[in-house]
């Protein structure tokens, strides 16, 4: 398994792993797949904010993808990111997901931020629930009913792990 920075040239994978959620999954409240020129557009802002954007291939293949982004777009919250980590259906419960959080984590705490967030969609997503909680996030909060989709309310669960030194200091840059 080799992880790497996504390319341009991973973008159409990327698309496809992410469409694929969209319409089959939860963990995602978007309802139309966005296009292989949206997911462009948005990991180039990731990367405008020196923040990781990575895959796992496997055998020349891309079987996952990883990035944070800002949590908020105020610049208060500029210590504080976001994760988001989609793997290819065949590639679930491989191992793919840890080993792309596990780096996702290191480079964000390269990149100066204090702390992550998960926003996880739908309280029955208990694969991103347990993931997150075996990679030392904890349980801060639900919000019910915040999502309609596939003629159902779901929930929004709220995981955090602290990066780095956390709040233990000041912060010194960015």
């Amino acid at each position: 398994m080799l992880l790497r920075n996504a390319t341009d040239t991973d973008l159409a994978a990327i698309q496809a792993i992410y469409a694929h959620w969209v319409n089959h999954g939860t963990g995602s409240f978007e309802l139309t797949p966005p296009t292989v020129d949206d997911m462009a557009t948005r990991r180039a802002d990731v990367l405008s904010k020196g923040l990781p954007y990575l895959v796992a291939e496997d055998a020349g293949q891309v079987c996952g993808y990883a990035y944070a982004n800002w949590f908020r777009p105020r610049p208060a919250y500029r210590f504080s990111v976001e994760n988001s980590v989609y793997v290819h259906p065949d590639a679930r419960r491989g191992g793919v997901a840890r080993l792309l959080m596990v780096e996702l984590l290191a480079r964000c705490e390269q990149a100066g931020a204090r702390q992550m967030i998960a926003v996880i969609g739908d309280s029955a997503n208990t694969g991103s629930i347990g993931l997150h909680a075996a990679m030392g996030f904890h349980h801060v909060g639900t919000m019910q009913s915040t999502g309609w989709k596939f003629d159902r309310w779901l929930d929004t669960v709220f995981m955090q792990r602290q990066l780095g030194l956390g709040d233990t200091t000041a912060a010194t840059h960015g």
